[in-house]
């Protein structure tokens, strides 16, 4: 019986920086203070799977350099009993890293991005054959170059990762970065088919599908996320589209089910930082998946796990155990649906 999940994709060592306010060019603003931990998709979510306290296997898969940056993720993951067999090492490009300034109050975050050995990583690295879990979450597309190449046969190489994870037998969950670039529709779809659980923001939402999600002021348009959300299943996703802004949540599956669920209000005064919230999101929702939870519960992990990572400025260190995730909506509770 399969048990675990896989997570692969980019594998980052994140610089934070808070500070008081962002610049204009040529500015000057104050850095209150500076550190450095986990970033990327594969990175942040598999340690906030451990964070969580998840009851099941952890495995890594993806591409560092061989330097400092590199023998640290390797290690802090062995470390922790996660499984790095396919984390694997290259001589042709350092390990990633970001420098992450964020904005102190607001949580709003810029990131500077060297894309280091992550842009290597492609499908010869992946052998599901190897493995015994239960899922395979990939993270992130738009920002994997090598898997983000269309073929001759227009079809993405990530793709072809996915399908052969499909093949294995394993469950697919995708994430996708905010890019600001015109590549969505060209390099999303084709992977589509393969994907069955989808993590989108309204942003990533409206791009790939071309259904406007944002209003004025960059306000929420409640309706349209929901018909994003169903032209996303329409173009081939398996099973849910779980689609996240800032006040909530929609998921919609293919059989019809939909469920909204508002984020948890966090007072202002007790966030450090909003980087990696939304990889905490996400390793919330899977591990009520892969216990095979309804997906409210799935989403209700999901908030709290996010909710819990704001109390840190760096991407996994605020995350709580779940059982105490759980408890921060009794705390605080939910913000008001949109």
């Amino acid at each position: 019986m399969k048990n675990g999940i896989l997570v692969g994709g980019n594998w980052i060592v994140d610089y934070v920086k808070l500070i008081d306010v962002f610049p204009e060019e040529e500015k000057l603003v104050n850095i209150l203070s500076e550190s450095s931990c986990n970033g990327g998709s594969a990175y942040n979510v598999i340690m906030d799977l451990w964070k969580l306290q998840a009851n099941f296997p952890l495995s890594g898969v993806g591409l560092v350099g061989d330097d400092d940056r590199g023998n640290l993720i390797i290690s802090h993951c062995k470390d922790l009993g996660i499984n790095t067999t396919q984390i694997r090492k290259t001589g042709n490009a350092h390990t990633s890293y970001t420098d992450v300034m964020s904005v102190k109050g607001t949580g709003k975050r810029t990131f500077f991005h060297q894309r280091g050995a992550n842009a290597l990583l492609d499908i010869e690295h992946f052998d599901f054959s190897l493995s015994e879990d239960k899922i395979f979450h990939l993270g992130y597309l738009l920002l994997l170059d090598q898997l983000d190449i269309i073929e001759a046969d227009g079809t993405s190489r990530a793709s072809k990762v996915l399908g052969n994870a499909k093949k294995h037998g394993l469950i697919t969950s995708v994430d996708i970065v905010s890019e600001r670039s015109d590549r969505f529709k060209d390099v999303i779809p084709s992977s589509l088919p393969y994907i069955d659980y989808l993590f989108v923001n309204e942003y990533e939402a409206g791009m790939i599908t071309g259904v406007k999600t944002i209003g004025p002021g960059g306000s929420i348009i409640l309706k349209s996320c929901y018909d994003a959300a169903l032209r996303l299943l329409n173009m081939g996703v398996n099973k849910w589209v779980i689609l996240h802004f800032p006040e909530g949540v929609i998921a919609i599956s293919k059989s019809g089910d939909s469920h909204y669920q508002p984020s948890i209000q966090i007072p202002a005064t007790r966030v450090a930082g909003a980087s990696g919230a939304g990889d905490a999101f996400a390793a919330g929702v899977l591990i009520g998946v892969h216990n095979d939870q309804d997906m409210k519960d799935c989403l209700e992990l999901g908030v709290g796990a996010a909710a819990s990572s704001l109390f840190e400025s760096t991407s996994s260190d605020g995350v709580l155990p779940s059982v105490e995730c759980l408890k921060l909506a009794e705390q605080f509770g939910y913000r008001e649906a949109i």
